[in-house]
């Protein structure tokens, strides 16, 4: 069922009692389980070496008895069976599309579709393109990566026009100035990119179309794919910098486009695949569940309830999260969360856990005394130092460089009352990072760049 452009839902499903969802999530749970003991070599050899028995799961607390499923699960199913991966449980006959991660660990990780996968990725995307905005004949200006296979390409463009509304396909790799053309030209109602690119597109609007961003008709700002869009400074300067609403989604390559996404209360991203997908949390030190109340944080898992092709069972997402609602206007029932890092972003400083995405929320909020951008310089190896936490930071705008010390140990002692730590600060120059374009922003650098250059 969809919505009409007056609801605050596109499907019947985000607003049923939380007990109906459960009822019907056991269910496809069940139906899942049985389709992966008949179809995934993967899941069959996995689950005997833990000696389970999935046709003994036959309620959501029993799902807590089976093992977690990793990334270098998947990783090594994928190198062990290219190009799928072992984990594949749909003939490569009934695949209709491949999708592929951003790759930023070594080789992209690939998950196919069949049919009726890329039917519920759709609904599902639509489902969060909605909740953040997006209406029936919308025209939507896509500055989201369109190459590469990544989700917020092709699967997005699926789901805009499965909300009936039009997209633009510039896409981030047609360039910014093509972009601001197109802004400039169509109007758009809303805009689809990670949040420092449509920033930085904000930044150099007037140059490129001789107009300021606010005055491109843009009214809905739809952000994703980084950290960035929960953070209230960030926020703040998108929302001027365009005029404009701005709105948070999240989803991933291994279970689908969109899952999480924001609605008009900004209380955070409610799940809007609750029929596709089952999602707990839990401690990500115990591995206990952690129960579903507000102000809960933990770490989400989840399990396929729908898919053929590239299921996953008690998935480990690495997103850590805060539940910040637990159902919302317009009769939602689901949870509301806002993600504040992921376990392989997580750097350990002398004994302290530290999320660049945090670090980034505190030098974000302390402009205009520095740029706002910072990057974290993780100079060791692995994810554990007992030095200092290193940050390069971009100075104000100007290239008066005599209240670098200042603002250098004011960062330093904010850092320090907020997380704990001791930073040592280095300023450079404002725009020293490359501009925010096609490639996810990388809060973290292994080497010291040159700083003086």
């Amino acid at each position: 069922m969809s919505a009409n452009p007056g609801t605050t839902s596109f499907s019947a499903v985000e607003t049923q009692p939380w007990e109906t969802l459960q009822r019907d999530q056991e269910v496809l749970l069940r139906r899942q389980l049985n389709y992966l003991a008949s179809h995934s070599d993967f899941y069959r050899a996995k689950m005997k070496a833990a000696g389970v028995d999935l046709a003994a799961v036959q309620t959501l607390e029993d799902l807590s008895g089976l093992p977690f499923t990793c990334k270098q699960e998947l990783r090594e199913s994928l190198g062990a069976a290219p190009l799928l991966g072992l984990h594949r449980a749909a003939p490569m006959s009934e695949i209709v599309q491949v999708q592929a991660s951003s790759g930023t660990t070594g080789s992209p990780a690939y998950v196919g579709l069949t049919r009726s996968d890329r039917k519920a990725w759709s609904e599902v995307t639509a489902r969060g393109l909605f909740a953040c905005g997006v209406r029936p004949h919308d025209l939507v200006l896509h500055a989201f990566s369109m190459s590469k296979g990544f989700v917020g390409g092709v699967p997005i463009y699926q789901g805009v026009t499965r909300v009936s509304a039009i997209d633009i396909p510039i896409g981030a790799d047609g360039g910014a100035d093509r972009l601001l053309i197109a802004a400039r030209d169509a109007r758009p109602r809303c805009i689809v990119g990670t949040p420092n690119f449509l920033l930085y597109l904000a930044s150099i609007a007037s140059d490129v179309v001789g107009l300021p961003a606010t005055q491109l008709g843009v009214e809905r700002l739809i952000v994703g794919g980084e950290p960035g869009g929960g953070n209230p400074a960030i926020r703040s300067a998108l929302e001027q910098a365009w005029g404009a609403t701005c709105c948070e989604l999240m989803g991933g390559t291994d279970l689908g486009c969109v899952y999480w996404a924001e609605s008009d209360d900004q209380r955070g991203m409610y799940f809007v695949a609750p029929d596709h997908i089952l999602v707990e949390l839990i401690d990500p030190q115990s591995l206990a569940l952690v129960p579903w109340t507000e102000g809960a944080t933990g770490e989400l898992v989840y399990t396929s309830l729908q898919r053929q092709a590239s299921p996953v069972l008690r998935f480990r997402s690495g997103d850590h999260v805060t539940v910040t609602a637990m159902g919302g206007p317009g009769g939602r029932t689901t949870p509301a969360i806002r993600c504040f890092g992921r376990t392989d972003d997580m750097l350990i400083v002398r004994g302290v856990n530290i999320f660049p995405s945090a670090v980034q929320d505190i030098v974000s909020a302390m402009a205009p005394l520095v740029g706002g951008a910072v990057r974290v310089l993780a100079d060791f190896e692995g994810h554990t130092t007992q030095g200092n936490l290193k940050l390069l930071v971009e100075r104000a705008p100007g290239p008066d460089t005599q209240a670098d010390a200042q603002a250098a140990r004011q960062v330093e002692a904010r850092i320090r009352n907020a997380l704990s730590v001791k930073a040592e600060v280095h300023m450079v120059r404002y725009g020293f990072f490359a501009a925010p374009g096609a490639q996810k922003v990388a809060l973290t650098l292994r080497q010291m760049p040159d700083i003086n250059g």
